[in-house]
């Protein structure tokens, strides 16, 4: 499945954070992520993420695409997170 993930938390939390989620997704923007990951996988960083946060004060989102990802992508101002932004055309290669 494609993920989307983002998150809210803590600034002592956040190093932390970004080392879990960068173990299984791409880097998108700073607190933003997105990839394609098995369903065991995204139980696992699951697991991980909640052995971190403080679900009183942090908030971290999933979103999850079964089929396709989003139609199109757009960005205004910098893009971050390297060269890898997946797009329907990146998709059918």
């Amino acid at each position: 499945m494609k993920v989307i993930l983002v998150y809210d938390v803590k600034e002592k939390r956040v190093a932390k954070v970004l080392k879990i989620c960068r173990k299984y997704l791409h880097w998108i923007q700073n607190t933003v992520f997105e990839g394609e990951i098995s369903p065991a996988k995204l139980d696992n960083l699951k697991v991980e993420l909640k052995r971190i946060i403080n679900e009183e004060e942090d908030s971290i989102v999933i979103h999850k695409f079964q089929t396709a990802w989003y139609a199109q992508r757009e960005t205004l101002g910098i893009k971050k997170g390297g060269l890898f932004y997946i797009t329907k055309s990146s998709l059918k290669a």
